[in-house]
């Protein structure tokens, strides 16, 4: 079993930053798939960024049109811990963040392809 704690949510001003950590924990030794999504009010819960590692410390991001230039995803495996640095941030960033990893290595971008979740933390920018 694989558990997912996110925290570093908050309120924060449009233009402002915040940075979001997931702390892994169970069976993570396998991973080397994760991933943030978000999910508004009445919205379905939609993909951020992910970010793919090999055995030989290469990393690959991938991010959502909306965030790219402004989110940056990493991983710290010693740590076991994702990170989401988001700059710049927008009324319309506003939602619960998730983490999440699946249990293949292939990088993917839909919440059904990912086997564990995270509780969420609430990120609110204000304008």
């Amino acid at each position: 079993q694989v558990q997912l704690v996110e925290s570093g949510g908050g309120l924060v001003q449009a233009g402002g930053s915040l940075r979001l950590s997931c702390a892994a924990s169970g069976r993570t030794f396998s991973a080397s798939v994760m991933g943030w999504f978000r999910q508004a009010p009445g919205k379905e819960r939609e993909f951020v960024a992910a970010i793919k590692w090999s055995d030989r410390n290469v990393y690959y991001g991938y991010y959502a049109d909306s965030v790219k230039g402004r989110f940056t995803i990493s991983v710290n495996n010693a740590k076991n811990t994702l990170y989401l640095q988001m700059n710049s941030l927008k009324p319309e960033d506003t939602a619960v963040y998730y983490c999440a990893t699946r249990a293949s290595n292939v990088l993917a971008t839909t919440p059904g392809e990912y086997d564990y979740w995270g509780q969420g933390t609430q990120v609110t920018v204000s304008s």
